[in-house]
């Protein structure tokens, strides 16, 4: 129960503190969906993973020390101090060692390790700056549906309002013997399906805040709003060619770097591999001492600290291992990097061919976007004007209730065609310039 009221207060302090903050921009939104969504935060733990194995391939030049200390039971036969053997006795060893050892060469697997671990480290990096990417296009794309719910569901209320008008100014027109019963009742289901028109406006509009509200981590969309930009006419954007747009990117979209960074370690990868080939070479020392006793000694053993300063020792000695045969070990492993190399420029070029197929699919959508905008906009006018034209026949009569629904839902429907591709062409645009490296902004 104390853990569950722990969880409420902390999901009303989050739900009080969105709403305090008042209505968020999509600058403010990118912001603190970088910070706080859940998979931006999983790529900055890859990055933080990397820089952990980059420290763990450097510390590998670094002597290894290590220190160790045995103790041995013998009961039995055992050498005595004379260097002779006796039988039944019981004797006991303790020893202390210190040792070291210092790399020297080691076919270039050391260095070549480092290599690796600092491009691992970049293409993680990128890989996080191409998450940073996707939350701020999918915000991006969540605000402007917001947009558009928002105005669909305005267009709505105000359409079921002016109904509610009309059916008020219709029933006078039945009292006094204008309009028949039938005109009474079409009118009402009219303002009936305005009303259910107006209801589900307002629950894709929920639907749309909700959706936002999830990228950024909050505890509830109850209190959410957004700033509504003002926004001109993006049908006069100027659209560079796709062409000249992915010169920009291929040079700073992050999702190229990271395959780039991935085929230069695998380069690396190689020459690490052939390092199997070469002989390693290492340094090594050490100190130690031993204590010994012998029940059955014919003569006293010196005590414990005169013989560890007696039994005291040091060592110093180079190691060299030259490879002959390692069973195709070290043949297979060059070509298995041979072979990631190769797979690794292959997906380079994939990943390009993918960003310019992007921008080339992102281009024609803006150039349709723009084209709909435009067409949309005189077809939203001439279909009000319509409407407004109809309406005022069906107030005197001369037009009936059939005539005047066709003329609302067309109206209708090309309004919220035009408010679509409105906020379709800005996304689009913008999109556009985004590619280029330029940020997400209404």
């Amino acid at each position: 129960m104390k853990h569950f009221l722990i969880v409420t207060a902390c999901l009303c302090a989050g739900v009080a503190a969105q709403a305090q903050q008042g209505p968020w921009s999509l600058s403010q939104c990118i912001d603190y969906a970088l910070e706080h969504n859940l998979s931006v935060q999983q790529s900055a733990l890859a990055v933080e993973q990397r820089e952990v194995d980059l420290s763990t391939a450097k510390g590998r030049r670094l002597p290894g020390l290590s220190a160790s200390a045995s103790e041995n039971l013998s009961f039995g036969r055992g050498l005595t101090e004379d260097n002779t053997y006796s039988d039944n006795t019981n004797t006991s060893s303790t020893s202390f060692t210190i040792g070291g050892e210092i790399p020297i060469f080691q076919g270039f697997d050391i260095t070549n390790g480092i290599k690796i671990g600092e491009l691992n480290l970049a293409a993680a990096t990128a890989d996080l700056e191409k998450a940073r990417d996707d939350i701020r296009v999918a915000v991006a794309q969540a605000y402007v549906q917001i947009l558009y719910n928002q105005e669909l569901a305005r267009v709505a209320a105000e359409q079921a309002s002016h109904d509610a008008q009309l059916l008020e100014q219709v029933r006078e027109r039945r009292l006094a013997g204008l309009v028949s019963d039938a005109e009474v009742s079409a009118q009402q289901a009219t303002l009936a399906q305005s009303r259910q028109s107006q209801i589900q406006a307002e629950g894709n509009l929920r639907v749309a805040v909700l959706e936002l509200t999830q990228l950024l981590e909050l505890p509830s969309p109850e209190g959410f709003d957004i700033v509504v930009p003002e926004v001109g006419d993006p049908s006069r954007a100027l659209l560079m060619r796709p062409e000249a747009i992915y010169e920009d990117a291929v040079a700073i979209k992050p999702v190229v770097e990271a395959a780039r960074i991935n085929a230069d370690a695998a380069a690396v990868g190689v020459d690490r591999a052939k390092g199997a080939y070469l002989p390693r070479l290492s340094l090594n020392g050490g100190i130690g001492t031993n204590y010994y006793t012998n029940s059955s000694s014919p003569i006293p053993l010196p005590n414990f600290g005169t013989q560890l300063k007696k039994n005291f020792s040091q060592s110093l000695g180079l190691s060299l291992s030259i490879p002959i045969f390692q069973r195709m070990s070290a043949r297979n492993g060059v070509r298995t990097a041979e072979i990631n190399l190769k797979g690794q420029q292959i997906q380079l070029e994939n990943v390009k061919k993918a960003l310019y197929k992007e921008i080339q699919q992102a281009y024609y959508n803006a150039v349709t976007a723009q084209a709909r905008y435009e067409g949309s906009q005189e077809a939203a006018a001439s279909a009000r004007q319509h409407y407004e034209l109809t309406e005022e026949k069906y107030k005197v009569g001369k037009a009936g209730v059939t005539d005047y629904n066709d003329a609302r839902n067309n109206w209708l429907r090309a309004e919220s065609e035009h408010i679509q591709a409105r906020y379709q062409c800005l996304y689009q645009t913008k999109l556009l310039d985004f590619y280029r490296g330029v940020a997400l902004e209404f």
